[in-house]
């Protein structure tokens, strides 16, 4: 089953987007590179959120990645996942980071293979805050094969 297909099974939609200020999804050379983009759900991990909270705004924020990578290249199929970049708005004491980001590394392995083209590096980081005081950000790098 392709990438495009599992994400329809997911009920994953892909709707137009209409471009704003910064460009959500750029092509260079055979890489697509996201900007970061935000979880709906607001809040810190630590002081209000639960991990859990942070596993399912991860995967808001993995959701709309794919949405804008479907806008700039016009499918899934044919890509692979190279390197995901996850921010977590976080308490001081707070160390779940990596846990949180899975959300988005789970989709992206249950879309795209998790041992094939949805295998790939990525960093977890704890920040202070994050613009608009979402409580997840993330960024990804893809491969066009």
């Amino acid at each position: 089953m392709s990438p495009e297909h599992r994400a329809k099974e997911l009920n994953i939609s892909f709707p137009a987007q209409t471009p704003g200020y910064l460009n959500l999804c750029i092509q260079s050379g055979k890489q697509l590179i996201t900007s970061g983009h935000v979880s709906d759900t607001k809040g810190k991990l630590g002081a209000g959120l639960s991990t859990a909270e942070g596993y399912e705004a991860a995967k808001q924020c993995a959701i709309k990645i794919l949405q804008s990578v479907h806008a700039r290249h016009g499918t899934l199929d044919g890509l692979k996942v190279i390197k995901v970049l996850g921010c977590v708005n976080s308490a001081p004491d707070y160390i779940e980071q990596h846990l949180v980001i899975n959300g988005a590394s789970d989709l992206f392995h249950q879309i795209f293979g998790k041992e094939t083209d949805g295998y790939h590096a990525r960093s977890a980081l704890g920040f202070v805050s994050l613009p608009t005081g979402a409580a997840v950000e993330v960024e990804a790098i893809f491969e066009i094969k």
